[in-house]
């Protein structure tokens, strides 16, 4: 009896090999979708009824990037149409001093906690495809189900944040010829969630972005460049500026511990396995090439802008810097479209997990991701959360509020505790004393500073919520 159900398991293994889709055949959509049978994996406390079914199948494409192009998907996170709003969110609260360190101190520990994470595709002989699955192998079904709902906030708000800043630019794009009023801020963020959701109806997943990369690099680069000219001239020409940081006492307090929190959310994206499931054997190393690009050469147009733009404006600067900067009409609306353009294109990265699941777990599986029935699913189900997300980026269009929540709730979480924790886990037998108190450290030290930001970030948008009523025209 033994005997048989050792060799009942080694079939199972076998065929589980034989179906994962292979880096150039995974999620073509050519005929019926090739199903792995899932696996029940056995969680840390070895209970039956704690183990979860997970599978590498997907609807989307796997293992088929190269670095590089999965380095300008996480430039393009960073630098996105968010980086207009860090002179205010960042620099004011912080000040010179402040805002400095903390921007070059952010990213040495978000490249060291990405960097784990990323070793961490493959345990126990498995690879993980997807941060939830990863984090339920190691801890179980609870943690599961916690992760999954963490990083499903983290994304939901980033996405918000996201439509609210293709509404301002629209907003701004139309307050440079008519300035009557009559285009509100809430007309400009549906508009923008329609666009948003037409962009994800062609676009079936995130691999297939590729050549919109491209786009959003340049894009990236007109809006940066734009602003950093327009400040450096407007900072030149202008009396001496203030950088006191604003605000009572008990005020600064507050708005401190919120900016630590959007420190780290420049950086992080919260879905680095699925980001990382994209990527060419070998993966680990791919993963880190990609993780060099980032934090080197693609965070330097965001230390420019952001700098350059508290150096011109101090402590008076725009939380939309573009809606600080003196210049041209048609070279203020060519940076205002083409931070519109890009936040279209960023929004996608971040929605993708969500797509992924809705694809997996409730598509059809059949024909390609272009047969009719295919697009219909993703205006039916892509358009519903979108919708979703332009509502309530519409009745509570307060960004920097957004950017610290998210940073609070769940990149701090996700990208700091859960990566040194999980680290911890499966390395522990292989690491000396002090490497786990450094971990420990980290585990402890990032959950308070993420309890602390949460309730900083909450006392905010209280106070704004208390200032602007719903669907207020900012």
């Amino acid at each position: 009896m033994d005997q048989h159900q050792h060799d009942e398991e080694d079939q199972r293994a076998a065929l589980f090999h034989s179906s994962v889709p292979s880096s150039s055949s995974a999620g073509h959509g050519e005929g019926e979708k090739e199903t792995a049978p899932l696996l029940s994996y056995k969680m840390a406390d070895d209970k039956a009824d704690d183990s979860i079914q997970v599978s590498e199948d997907t609807a989307h494409q796997i293992s088929i990037d190269p670095w590089y192009q999965v380095g300008f998907i996480l430039t393009t996170g960073v630098n996105s149409a968010y980086v207009l709003g860090y002179s205010a969110s960042i620099m004011v609260p912080l000040g010179w001093i402040g805002g400095t360190c903390g921007l070059i101190l952010a990213a040495a520990i978000s490249m060291y906690a990405n960097a784990l994470l990323a070793r961490l595709h493959e345990v126990g002989g498995k690879r993980h495809i997807r941060y939830r699955d990863l984090a339920g192998h190691i801890y179980g079904r609870k943690m599961y189900s916690l992760t999954w709902a963490l990083q499903y906030v983290n994304l939901f708000m980033i996405n918000t944040g996201f439509i609210i800043l293709a509404g301002q630019a629209l907003k701004a794009i139309y307050v440079l010829f008519r300035d009557d009023g009559i285009l509100k801020l809430p007309y400009c963020i549906a508009l923008s969630g329609f666009v948003c959701a037409l962009f994800a109806f062609g676009i079936p997943y995130l691999s297939a972005l590729r050549i919109w990369l491209g786009l959003s690099t340049l894009f990236s680069l007109i809006y940066i460049v734009i602003a950093f000219v327009l400040s450096l001239k407007d900072g030149i020409t202008a009396p001496a500026k203030d950088y006191t940081i604003p605000g009572t006492h008990s005020d600064k307090i507050f708005t401190t511990i919120g900016a630590v929190a959007n420190l780290v959310f420049a950086y992080n994206t919260g879905m680095l396995p699925e980001i990382q499931a994209t990527i060419r054997p070998p993966v680990v190393n791919n993963m880190e090439k990609a993780l060099w690009f980032q934090f080197t050469i693609g965070s330097l147009p965001l230390y420019a802008v952001t700098f350059m733009g508290y150096w011109a404006y101090g402590s008076s600067t725009s939380s939309y810097l573009l809606n600080s900067v003196k210049g041209p009409i048609w070279i203020k609306t060519v940076a205002n479209l083409s931070a519109f353009l890009q936040t279209v294109i960023a929004l996608h990265i971040f929605a993708s997990p969500m797509y992924e699941f809705l694809d997996t777990r409730f598509g059809s599986g059949h024909g390609g991701p272009f047969a009719l029935h295919n697009i219909m699913f993703r205006v039916g189900v892509r358009g519903g959360y979108l919708t979703v997300n332009t509502l309530v980026a519409a009745m509570l269009p307060f960004l920097g509020d957004f950017m610290s929540l998210t940073g609070a709730l769940s990149t701090f979480p996700l990208t700091f505790v859960l990566a040194n924790h999980m680290y911890l886990m499966v390395k522990r037998h292989k690491m000396p004393i002090f490497q786990k108190c450094w971990h420990w450290l980290n585990v402890v030290g990032f959950s308070l500073l993420s309890a602390a930001a949460a309730v900083a970030a909450l006392r905010l948008i209280t106070v704004d919520s208390s200032t602007y009523h719903l669907f207020a025209d900012l």
